[in-house]
């Protein structure tokens, strides 16, 4: 009997619509995205991070050592911006159990509420003109950091079909302690990196030529990524799997 008739399809070439090369791509779009808001938070806010809280933390101790009270409130508004997030996905999704072929229903409407809030960020932005101030600049900066803390819990729950996408050394240090493109998942890592990059640089181009604007750049690739985190479920049955044949 042959393996089409067995229901298992035999290995080949990855199509474009593979749920396995359209989340990585998604994945990679996430991180661009989580650089373009780490731009915002750090050169245009309150300079902490929105979500490397390492960095933040390490802010924060020498803000208070210099006694500099705009710092200390900064990291901890990007704090307990990020934790604020994470808890909010924490709760959803302790029950989901990941799988590899997709990301789950709750994995994505916490991803949507991602998208939400930076649009909101976007909108109140574009309000001030680009330059927000006292009081404006520190919701903004809490919500920079809880969007970036909803996105790092997401792609935790998500497990195995994810990939952390907005605190990287990690993932460098694996990579390179591991061996480079040791195996597929690893492959993708210098994609990822590139992303950060990019977004940032995009980012910043845009806070320098169209200030008011800039912020809307990570809205539009989060919802890329979720457009393409669909693929996979579209090319589901309405049994929840996907057809072999």
């Amino acid at each position: 009997m042959s393996d089409e008739r067995r229901g298992r399809v035999p290995p080949g070439p990855t199509h474009p619509a593979d749920p396995g090369l359209v989340l990585r791509l998604a994945v990679v779009l996430l991180v661009a995205a989580s650089g373009a808001v780490e731009t915002i938070s750090f050169t245009a806010l309150d300079h902490v991070f929105a979500g490397v809280m390492t960095s933040n933390l390490a802010l924060l101790g020498m803000a208070a050592g210099r006694g500099q009270d705009t710092g200390v409130t900064a990291a901890v508004l990007a704090l307990a911006g990020f934790g604020a997030g994470a808890a909010a996905v924490a709760w959803p999704t302790r029950r989901s159990t990941g799988v590899v072929t997709h990301w789950s229903a709750r994995v994505m409407l916490c991803l949507v509420a991602e998208a939400v809030v930076l649009a909101a960020i976007a909108g109140v932005w574009a309000a001030v003109g680009g330059t927000p101030d006292g009081t404006t600049r520190h919701v903004l900066q809490f919500g920079a950091a809880l969007a970036i803390g909803v996105q790092s819990a997401a792609m935790v729950a998500a497990g195995r079909a994810a990939a952390p996408t907005t605190y990287l050394t990690g993932t460098l240090a694996t990579y390179i302690v591991k061996g480079l493109g040791s195996t597929r998942s690893q492959r993708w890592v210098p994609a990822r990196l590139g992303a950060l990059v990019a977004g940032a640089a995009a980012c910043m181009a845009l806070l320098r030529a169209a200030r008011t604007w800039a912020p809307v750049l990570p809205v539009a690739l989060v919802v890329c990524a979720l457009l393409m985190a669909c693929l996979p479920l579209v090319r589901m049955g309405p049994d929840g799997v996907r057809p072999t044949a």
